[in-house]
C-alpha cells in the first residue's frame, strides 16, 4: 500500500501519473488525500486509485481544478507553512457563511482576493489587508479566523492515515 498526501512543486517533480499507474499495475493499493494525493486520486480514480477526504471530493466533482488550490510555501527547514492554501480559505469561508459570520458578498470578495494572489503570497492578513474592510470588521474577521479557521488539508491527511491504519494495519 502507498499513501500520497503531499508533494513539492519547485524543488523536485511532483509524483506523476505514470509513477502511480506503474505502482498500481503491480497490484499495490494507492491512496491519495489532502493535497497532491487528492489531486492525483481525482485524476486516477478511474484506474483504481482510492481518494479520501473533502479535497479529493472537490477535485473529483470539478468544484476545484487548479493545483494552486492546495499549494503552499513552506520553510524548507521546519516545513512550517508561510502561506495559506486556497482550498482551506474556501472551506473556512463556506463555514463562515453557513454560520452567518460572513455574508456571501464578503466571502466572495475574500475568495476572489485570495485567488488573485500568487500562492506564496496568500495569507489571511494579506488577503484581509487587500479587501479593505473597515478596521472594526477586519479585527472581527481576524479574531474569528484565529478561532474558526479550517485546515482541511490536515483533516483529510488524518482521515487518510486512519483509513490506512484501519484497513491495512489491523
Amino acid at each position: 500500500m502507498v499513501g500520497i498526501i503531499d508533494g513539492v512543486f519547485f524543488e523536485d517533480a511532483a509524483v506523476g501519473h505514470r509513477e502511480v499507474l506503474e505502482v498500481m499495475k503491480h497490484g499495490i493499493t494507492v491512496i491519495g488525500a489532502s493535497s497532491m494525493g487528492a489531486l492525483r486520486a481525482a485524476e486516477l480514480e478511474p484506474f483504481g486509485m482510492i481518494g479520501i477526504g473533502e479535497i479529493f471530493r472537490m477535485y473529483r466533482d470539478g468544484e476545484i481544478e487548479s493545483d494552486d488550490e492546495v499549494a503552499l510555501m513552506c520553510d524548507p527547514t521546519t516545513n512550517m507553512a508561510f502561506s495559506e492554501a486556497l482550498v482551506n480559505i474556501r472551506i473556512t469561508l463556506r463555514h463562515g457563511v453557513s454560520t452567518g459570520f460572513f455574508s456571501n458578498n464578503e466571502a466572495d470578495q475574500i475568495l476572489k482576493t485570495g485567488q488573485s494572489l500568487w500562492y506564496p503570497d496568500r495569507s489571511w492578513p494579506r488577503i484581509l489587508k487587500e479587501c479593505c474592510f473597515d478596521p472594526e470588521r477586519t479585527d472581527m474577521i481576524k479574531n474569528w479566523i484565529s478561532e474558526q479557521r479550517i485546515d482541511q488539508k490536515q483533516e483529510d491527511a488524518k482521515e487518510a492515515l486512519a483509513y490506512i491504519r484501519d484497513r491495512f494495519c489491523s
